[in-house]
């Protein structure tokens, strides 16, 4: 069942994520073929000082080859080239 997590700075209304929440689950919903009540979407807000220890380092350096786009900004792994998504 996908648990989605957004990572993002703080300063978004709860309308916004509320509104991302819901393409997220109509999207999940459409292209993998499931319900509604199997998607789960959590927001995680994460100040800009601590982004890199938090959220690139583990989760965009670390987690490299499983990136389905990469971000345009920072450091990529110094053995790896653009997976072209």
């Amino acid at each position: 069942m996908p648990h989605v997590i957004v990572k993002l700075w703080p300063g978004k209304s709860d309308e916004q994520k509320l509104r991302l929440s819901d393409a997220i689950v109509r999207d999940v919903t459409s292209i993998l073929d499931y319900g509604d009540e199997s998607v789960s979407v959590a927001f995680e807000e994460v100040a800009s000082s601590e982004w890199t220890d938090r959220v690139v380092n583990p989760d965009i350096l670390g987690k490299w080859d499983s990136l389905t786009k990469e971000p345009g900004y920072g450091p990529r792994p110094s053995n790896q080239q653009s997976n072209g998504r």
